[in-house]
């Protein structure tokens, strides 16, 4: 796979040794099993694959180029160009500037650019309308690319189905940046509508199936369907896809789930279900797939706690805290600077949107095993500044050079 030139200042001499190690004794990815980090006093148990995918490599690579290469002139991101604060910071720090925020509210108004300016497209991507809107203005939209592949690969599947006569499922966030222009990009097709989880999946199997009345669709749907949608014509044929982020067994559920709705209405054998239900299994992520079952491969092993680090907008990191919380206490942190002491910790409750202040969160016992992980847009350095801070609380800070070496 293409390597990328990513500043220095997000890799971590102890991540990478640890993650080239694992790399030469499983190449084909077979072993999930969590890497031990054994302090004495404190053990980390930290997951198999975690950390910067290639998308997140990608978009870092083209936008330090990007600034880099357009010395003097005004080069804006239309959001967030990933869910990390620490990155989104950086690139504030080198004066570009957000045109919206992660939710679509406007910063900058469009009557400010020019065609001069540079406009750098995010990771998620972005819709067909706000690409239209940066061409009027004379801006080449994807000159400035960093849309993930793997989203790209999304809008090529739903462009396929489409071409086939299917009517598009997205399972996402309906007002998370990568769902709204998968969206955009598949009405342009087809006739599209979002769910954003196995509750809305179950509604819409009702409306498959005609239990529910056609109108009330459209209130329960509300914001969520491309125009002209008919919900008595266009649900006899469909195909799922996904924001790439998202739990991708969730999504093969309501996939799943929606396939068997289709197959009692129309009373179909195996061998006819292709005729009304499309096959797009290979829309998942690897990298979304690659660190939930790491997190599931760690959760074999017994310990007090997890902490899971990311930003705390950040979707992928946000599904590994619910794998973590499943089975035991876990503490989602954004940086080490939560970390308050041994006895408190910051951290953020995604459910209700809120930070907490917790005290007590590691184990009054002679050895504590904590798991640790983090989202594909959390950078490695910040996942060793935790190890370092959590290990300062038993003053053990100074062996993680030490266990570096040892993998290395």
């Amino acid at each position: 796979m293409k390597t990328f030139n990513v500043p220095i200042i997000y890799r971590s001499p102890l991540i990478s040794a640890i993650k080239q190690y694992r790399k030469q004794q499983d190449r084909m990815k077979k072993d999930f099993s969590p890497t031990l980090l054994d302090f004495g006093p404190v053990r980390i148990l930290l997951a198999r694959h975690f950390g910067f995918c290639y998308g997140v490599e990608n978009a870092i690579e083209i936008a330090f180029k990007t600034i880099e290469e357009n010395e003097g002139k005004r080069i804006f991101l239309l959001s967030e160009m990933i869910h990390n604060p620490q990155v989104n910071s950086d690139l504030l720090s080198r004066g570009v500037r957000f045109l919206m925020d992660t939710g679509g509210r406007q910063l900058i108004p469009w009557e400010e650019l020019n065609a001069n300016d540079i406009v750098i497209i995010p990771a998620f991507g972005t819709t067909l309308e706000i690409a239209a809107r940066l061409q009027a203005i004379g801006i080449t939209p994807l000159q400035y690319n960093t849309t993930c592949p793997f989203v790209e690969r999304v809008w090529n599947k739903a462009e396929q189905i489409a071409a086939r006569g299917y009517t598009v499922i997205v399972h996402g966030k309906p007002k998370h940046e990568e769902t709204r222009a998968t969206f955009s990009h598949s009405r342009f097709h087809t006739p599209t509508v979002v769910v954003k989880d196995m509750e809305e999946a179950h509604r819409l199997a009702e409306y498959i199936h005609g239990r529910q009345p056609a109108e009330q669709f459209y209130e329960a749907f509300k914001g969520q369907y491309s125009d002209g949608f008919d919900v008595t014509r266009h649900l006899q044929k469909v195909g799922v896809v996904n924001q790439t982020t998202m739990l991708a067994s969730e999504t093969q559920a309501i996939a799943d789930y929606i396939k068997q709705a289709i197959r009692e209405k129309y009373q179909l054998a195996d061998h006819e279900v292709a005729a009304h239900f499309a096959d797009t299994r290979d829309t998942l992520c690897y990298a979304t797939n690659d660190n939930q079952t790491a997190v599931t491969g760690m959760l074999d092993v017994e310990a007090d706690l997890a902490i899971v680090v990311g930003g705390y907008n950040s979707s992928n990191t946000s599904h590994l805290v619910e794998l973590c919380e499943e089975k035991l206490p876990t503490y989602f942190v954004s940086s080490e600077e939560k970390l308050l002491s041994r006895n408190e910790i910051l951290h953020w409750d995604f459910h209700h949107h809120q930070e907490l202040h917790t005290s007590g969160f590691l184990p009054d016992k002679e050895v504590a095993t904590l798991l640790l992980t983090s989202g594909a847009s959390c950078p490695d350095a910040v996942v060793e500044g935790v190890i370092r801070k959590l290990l300062s609380f038993y003053g053990l800070e100074d062996k993680v050079s030490e266990k570096a070496a040892a993998f290395s």
